[in-house]
Parts: structure tokens; sequence; C-alpha cells
């Protein structure tokens, strides 16, 4: 297939690329600004190189302001408008090719469900209140032009992605490693985790699965406390981990980001992906981690 993939840069989207041009698939990333090769758009100004997406048979949309740091108005502001004005910019365009593309992957989060305690949660799941929950229902909506120009769309409401390389793993190793990690708050949150190549391997069984569409969430079937979370790193770090992060310190550190990303619990199931035949390769957290940190060590 011809893949038209934006956000090819980050760590999900560097992963998908290596898998697709290694299973012989053309990848045309779509670039931001200026680029001296291949179609860019800027999705700020509103405009697109839509000409030159003509002919592609898949999108994977991944492109999105990061969601770490702290959360300012105008932070805010690049969140959202990054990932609903330019999801409704490329699938405009997609929606008006005179040879449109097969299907649209496009990304959206668990973040969706919001903070709904030890309530498993599938893809019929209600949405919860806030402002990730509002910014998830926004960003797949925002793909409803190419859904309605018979552009088969799928949303991975994906988790925690498991990489030393990059995303929230890399940010608690530092610590973890000198023996000063520990839980947020009491630990009692759920975490909904994935392994990079589970990630990368669901998109791509998405992206050739016709009889998905809709959401499907990117999550193991293994979703543990966060308290598990961090005994299980620390264990396999060979460190100790004594040192809980209190949810009032981590509010005055991090801002409204903590409230948004650290402690809702958020105890996710893949049940669309799972009965569409999907097997992970990395179901339970303590292989994950031991995979993931040994290939980074080797």
């Amino acid at each position: 297939m011809h893949v038209l993939v934006t956000g090819a840069s980050g760590l999900l989207g560097s992963a998908l690329e290596t898998a697709l041009t290694g299973q012989d698939h053309t990848v045309t990333p779509l670039r931001r600004g200026n680029a001296r090769n291949g179609p860019t758009w800027d999705p700020a100004a509103g405009t697109i190189d839509a000409a030159a997406l003509e002919g592609v048979d898949a999108v994977i949309h991944l492109a999105g302001e990061s969601l770490t740091g702290r959360w300012t108005a105008s932070k805010k502001r690049r969140i959202w408008n990054s990932r609903v004005d330019g999801t409704r910019l490329l699938a405009s365009a997609l929606a008006g090719l005179s040879t449109k593309p097969k299907v649209l992957v496009s990304v959206s989060g668990v973040n969706y469900y919001g903070d709904q305690g030890a309530d498993c949660l599938r893809e019929d799941s209600p949405p919860g209140a806030g402002f990730l929950p509002d910014l998830c229902q926004a960003w797949e909506a925002a793909a409803d032009p190419a859904r309605e120009a018979g552009v088969r769309t799928v949303h991975p409401r994906i988790g925690m992605v498991l990489s030393p390389e990059g995303g929230a793993l890399a940010a608690m190793l530092p610590p973890f490693k000198f023996g000063l990690g520990g839980p947020f708050g009491n630990g009692r949150q759920y975490v909904s985790w994935i392994a990079i190549e589970d990630a990368v391997r669901a998109i791509l069984f998405a992206l050739e699965n016709t009889g998905l569409a809709g959401p499907i969430n990117l999550t193991t079937p293994n979703p543990v406390t966060n308290l598990k979370f961090t005994k299980t790193l620390a264990r396999v770090l060979n460190r100790p981990a004594v040192f809980p992060v209190p949810r009032l310190a981590a509010r005055l550190l991090l801002g409204e980001m903590s409230d948004n990303l650290l402690f809702p619990s958020l105890r996710v199931m893949p049940a669309r992906l799972m009965a569409a035949g999907y097997g992970f390769r990395f179901p339970q957290l303590e292989d994950a981690l031991r995979h993931a940190l040994v290939r980074q060590d080797g």
C-alpha cells in the first residue's frame, strides 16, 4: 500500500514507518512547513497540499501537540487545535479527493473515558467529563468528513505506550534508576498500557482489517494499578521504589497536567481488538518492561 503518515517523526510514527517499509509498503510523511520533498500542511493556518494526497491507499494520522509540559491557556489551545482542527483539515481534504483512500486511522486516547475508578471500560463505555475526555470526543468527531465520504475510519484509543525512547516510561526511568521512584498518590488508580511493538502491530492490524471501524482500545487486556506498575518497574530495574509522589506536590510541580494525566483511573480493555482476533505479543507488564529495557541496554 501507499500510506500517508502524519506525525511520522514522533515516537510511534517513527516505529510505524519502520514497520511499514519493512513490509514493502510505501510511506509518505505529511510534513509541516516548507518541506523540500513530499506533501506539506499547516494545521494552524488551515492549509494542506491536497492535490499531493491523490492516490494514497491509506492514511495514519498521529500528529498533535505534546501533552507534556505545564498547561497554560495557550498550551491547552495548542493541544486542542492541533488535534481537532488538524484532524478536520485532513479529513476534509481526503473527502474532497477524486480517488479517496480506503482507510483513515486517526488516533485518539484512552482519556476519552475519564476517571472511572475500577470499572472495566470498553469501546461502548460512556465518555468521561473534563478537558481530555471532551478533547477526545471532539478529536474523533473531527474525522467525520472522511467518514461521511465513505472512507473507513478507525480511532485507536491509545493507552500508555511503553518505550524507553520516549513517552511516560522514558520520563520515569531516571528517578527509578536512582532508587527515587514511587507511586503517584495512593497508587490505586489503574494504568492502561501497551508495549510499543503491540501498538505498532495493532495499528497495522486495523489498517488491514476491513471489518474494523470506529473506536478500538489500544491497550493490553491486563491494566494494572499505578502501585503495581511502580513495583514491577522497580523489580525489573532491581531498585527500590519507596518514594510516593503526593497529589499536592505533583500539582504544585506540574499544574493541571498532573490531575489530568497522572491520577485518573483508567481500566481499559481492548474488547474490539481481541474480538477481531488480534494476539498480543506482550500482554503482561513485566515481560513488556523486561523486553523494552533489555533492548535498550543491548
